[in-house]
């Protein structure tokens, strides 16, 4: 026997049987959107043939919900916009039947049609009821995927997914993160008159704080401009001084030579630029390893910057990750090799930015940059580079990709890694699964495996 989407020719099953009333008109519009639903021998509710010609687009703004759709009843050729409603008498509920905005329906799609619609002119509103044309397995998937109080709601079937459906997925999301990254970085740059090493110079200095200094750290760099630092760039005592000056940790007395120089150093260019330091005591020091205290960053970001003061154009010249690995490895000063803070000594050992921070800068801050430059200016090859160095960073490792993996969905790289952050943030957490491709897999299963 013949079947379309599970359904026999013979019979069909009401969708009321399971529960249609629980459903959401996000549901509708994904039906719709994928045409998930049995179009043989379609019918109005008043029995008139219908013929969907062009389903319109989907409309994310206040109106119809499809825009642009064009249809056929009997011998007559509507073009307009489609209108989704679980029960047809919802039309009423939302008010439609009194907003301008709606007269332009040509077609009502529900789920139920409880409730004959007129318009303004007292003609009937053309309806598709559904509630017969929806495979009943991909309602019941749908139930359980939203009704799920796992981790994710598809932490029992994602492992059923395609590896070629899962792959193409996390590149999108991906590019997704990446876009969402530039957000912010479109904001600096706009607040900079488009000074791209200048943002660049705040952003990196916010991801030096590494989550809980970021905020005082870009503060620092905002109140210390680049081209003031640059004026200074072949004196790495004058390029120290301004940061810990700026950062505040020069404002008390010193016995110790070379904090005292420093101090010395940042009275005179305080005055000169009309310098306003940020207070000291925003820094956190609280359960943090002495490797990775505030004054430890700024001593390597101070040494960064000395070495490398045109950092965003290196980036862009970099043509491999080990470039990038190469500029970064900084070594602290020789004052900061028995210091963590100053004055109170400690065995002395080298504080390079380890390979780790690194990696988390590149993920942070590198790539999204050039995938925005790439993007600004039409440049593909440095859109395809921000994503391939993340392919060549190993996987993060934090909470949400050990979820994962236990789930059996491995990240191999930082861009899955990045991508699968991007998934639960996105997708997962909001049980958005009708708009990600790996919950469309699992609800249009056509096997005998349940979600």
């Amino acid at each position: 026997m013949h079947t379309f989407f599970g359904f026999s020719k013979k019979k069909n099953t009401l969708i009321s049987e399971i529960q249609y009333t629980n459903l959401q008109e996000d549901f509708l519009y994904y039906i719709w959107k994928v045409k998930q639903f049995d179009h043989r021998e379609l019918t109005t509710t008043d029995g008139k043939a219908l013929q969907i010609l062009e389903y319109g687009t989907r409309n994310h703004h206040s109106g119809p919900d499809f825009l642009h759709a064009k249809i056929q009843i009997d011998d007559t050729i509507w073009a307009g916009h489609v209108e989704m409603h679980i029960k047809a008498s919802d039309w009423n509920q939302h008010g439609h039947q009194s907003d301008p905005n709606y007269q332009n329906v040509i077609l009502h799609v529900v789920m139920l049609n409880d409730k004959v619609i007129e318009l303004s002119n007292g003609e009937p509103l053309p309806c598709l009821e559904l509630q017969t044309k929806v495979n009943p397995t991909v309602i019941r998937r749908y139930h359980q995927l939203m009704g799920s109080l796992s981790w994710i709601p598809c932490e029992k079937s994602i492992s059923q997914t395609s590896p070629l459906i899962m792959r193409t997925w996390l590149e999108r999301v991906l590019v997704e993160r990446l876009e969402s990254k530039t957000l912010r970085i479109r904001e600096v740059l706009k607040e900079t008159d488009n000074d791209w090493e200048e943002a660049f110079y705040r952003l990196l200095a916010r991801n030096f704080g590494f989550g809980v200094n970021g905020d005082v750290f870009e503060s620092l760099a905002r109140s210390l401009p680049r081209k003031v630092l640059l004026k200074h760039k072949d004196q790495i005592t004058q390029v120290e001084a301004l940061l810990f000056g700026q950062a505040g940790f020069l404002e008390r007395s010193f016995v110790d030579a070379y904090p005292q120089k420093l101090k010395e150093e940042y009275q005179f260019l305080k005055r000169k630029y009309d310098l306003s330091p940020v207070y000291a005591h925003l820094w956190k020091f609280m359960r943090m390893r002495p490797r990775n205290f505030p004054t430890i960053r700024l001593a390597q970001f101070a040494v960064l910057f000395f070495r490398t003061n045109h950092l965003f154009s290196k980036m862009l010249a970099a043509v491999s990750i080990r470039e990038v690995y190469e500029m970064f490895r900084t070594e602290v000063t020789a004052y900061w090799k028995d210091h963590f803070v100053l004055e109170e000594t400690s065995p002395k050992q080298s504080k390079k930015l380890g390979k780790g921070s690194i990696q988390l800068l590149i993920i942070n801050t590198i790539a999204p940059f050039l995938f925005m430059y790439g993007k600004v200016h039409t440049n593909d090859t440095m859109q395809q580079k921000a994503i391939d160095f993340l392919g060549q960073l190993p996987a993060e490792s934090n909470k949400v990709v050990r979820g994962f993996s236990s789930i059996g969905v491995t990240a191999e790289n930082a861009m899955e890694s990045q991508a699968l952050l991007q998934l639960k943030k996105d997708y997962c957490d909001r049980k958005a699964c009708l708009e990600c491709s790996i919950g469309h897999g699992l609800l249009t299963k056509t096997d005998t495996q349940v979600i």
